[in-house]
C-alpha cells in the first residue's frame, strides 16, 4: 500500500483544490443568472450553495457501507467522475432551479474523502493510519486554501461557467491518478474488511467529538465582514484583511495535521484528545480578547493548531477497524459541521455579541471532553 500512501495526499490536495476552486465563484454566478429580486436570490444562494452538504451527511456513510463490501479504490473512481459530471451540469445550468438540481446531484455522489480514508485505514500499524490520515486532511486543507485564490481569477479570466469545466476535469483527472497510481491487492482488500462493528455509543462519541471540533474550525469564514471592522481594519482593508485571516487557520490546521503523529507518540491518545479540545476551547473564548488583528490572527492560529490534530487522531482508530459505514458517519460530521458551523455563527451573531459567540463555541468543545475521556 506505499501507492496510496504516496498518491492519496496528492489527489485530495487537487479534489479539495477542484471544489474549492469552483465554489468561490459561484455565488457570483447565482447572482448574474438569477432573475429574482435581491431578497429571493439570496434566499437561493444559501439553499444553492448549502444544499450540496446537506444531502452528503446522509448519502457518506452510505457510500462507506457499500466500499467495505468492495473496493474503495472503485467506488473512489466512481464517485470523482459522478462529481465531475455535477460540476459539468452546473456549466449547462441555465436557470437557478437547474443549478440547484445540479448540486443536488453532487451530494448524492457522496464525498471522495471517506474512500480515501477507508484506504488509509489498511495499514496494520495505528501510528502509520494516524499520520496518513493526517496527510490527508493537511492536503485537503491547503488544497480548500489555495483553491479560491485560483478559482477567482480563473473566473474572472475565462468566465464562470468555463471555471465549472476546469473543476471538473480537475476531478477525472484525479479518478485517473487513482485507477491508474494506486494498486491494490485482493488479499488487501480482503484484509479491509472489519473485524469488528464500531459499538453504537463509540461511534456517537466520535461523532460529536469531530462535530465539535469542526465547527470550531468552520465557523470564521461566515462572519468575517462582521468581525473584521471591529478589529480596527479600515473599509477598504477588510477583504484582504478577511482573506489573511482564512490563510492564517488554514496554515494552523495543516502544521495542526502535520504534527498529529509526533504528538500521538508523545502523550497517550486519551489524554490528548481531551487536552487538544480543552485547548482549543479556552482558545476560541480568548478571540473575545483579541483587539487587533495580529493578536487576533495570532490566537486563531493557536486555535487551528490544537483542533486539527482531533479528527486524524479519532478518525485513525476508527479507519482501522471499523467498516465503511462508520467512517462514512465520522466524515459525515466533519461535513455537517461545515454547514452548522457558519449557520450557527450567523444567527448568534445576528442577535448578541460576539462575545457570546465564541463563549458558546468554547461551550461545545468542553461538553466534548468528557465524551474524549471515556472513550475507548
Amino acid at each position: 500500500m506505499d501507492s496510496a500512501r504516496r498518491v492519496l495526499p496528492v489527489v485530495m490536495f487537487f479534489s479539495a483544490f477542484a471544489w474549492s476552486f469552483v465554489f468561490v465563484s459561484l455565488p457570483f454566478h447565482i447572482q448574474e443568472i438569477s432573475r429574482l429580486d435581491p431578497a429571493a436570490t439570496l434566499r437561493w444562494t444559501g439553499w444553492i450553495l448549502g444544499i450540496t452538504s446537506l444531502v452528503t451527511v446522509v448519502t457518506a456513510p452510505l457510500w462507506g457501507r457499500l466500499a467495505e463490501r468492495g473496493d474503495p479504490k472503485t467506488y473512489y473512481i466512481l464517485v470523482e467522475v459522478g462529481q465531475a459530471l455535477g460540476f459539468f451540469g452546473m456549466f449547462a445550468a441555465r436557470t437557478l432551479v437547474e443549478l440547484f438540481v445540479a448540486r443536488l446531484a453532487l451530494g448524492f455522489m457522496g464525498a471522495s474523502s471517506t474512500f480515501a480514508f477507508m484506504l488509509s485505514g489498511r495499514g496494520a500499524d495505528i501510528s502509520d493510519v494516524r499520520r496518513q490520515v493526517a496527510a490527508i486532511q493537511s492536503a485537503m486543507t491547503v488544497g480548500q486554501v489555495i483553491g479560491p485564490l485560483a478559482g477567482a481569477i480563473v473566473a474572472a479570466r475565462v468566465g464562470f461557467r468555463p471555471s465549472f469545466v476546469v473543476g471538473g476535469l480537475m476531478l477525472i483527472g484525479c479518478a485517473a491518478i487513482v485507477r491508474w497510481g494506486i494498486t491494490v491487492p485482493v488479499e488487501a482488500v480482503e484484509a479491509r474488511r472489519p473485524e469488528r462493528r464500531a459499538r453504537f455509543r463509540e461511534l456517537v462519541f466520535v461523532a460529536l467529538i469531530v462535530l465539535a471540533g469542526s465547527i470550531q474550525m468552520f465557523f470564521l469564514t461566515a462572519i468575517l465582514p462582521n468581525i473584521v471592522p471591529g478589529l480596527g481594519v479600515a473599509p477598504r482593508d477588510t477583504v484582504v484583511t478577511g482573506g489573511f485571516l482564512v490563510f492564517v487557520s488554514g496554515a494552523g490546521v495543516a502544521l495542526g495535521a502535520f504534527a498529529t503523529p509526533r504528538l500521538a507518540l508523545w502523550v497517550p491518545e486519551r489524554r490528548l484528545i481531551p487536552a487538544l479540545l480543552a485547548a482549543s476551547s479556552a482558545l476560541v473564548a480568548g478571540l473575545t480578547l483579541a483587539g487587533g488583528v495580529w493578536t487576533y490572527a495570532a490566537v486563531r492560529f493557536l486555535q487551528m493548531l490544537c483542533i486539527a490534530p482531533v479528527f486524524p487522531l479519532v478518525v485513525a482508530r476508527i479507519a482501522q477497524h471499523a467498516g465503511g459505514g462508520a467512517i462514512g458517519i465520522i466524515n459525515s460530521a466533519r461535513i455537517g459541521a461545515a454547514f452548522v458551523g457558519p449557520v450557527v455563527a450567523t444567527s448568534v451573531l445576528a442577535w448578541w455579541s460576539p462575545v457570546v459567540l465564541y463563549t458558546l463555541l468554547a461551550g461545545i468543545g468542553l461538553a466534548c471532553v468528557p465524551l474524549a475521556l471515556v472513550r475507548r
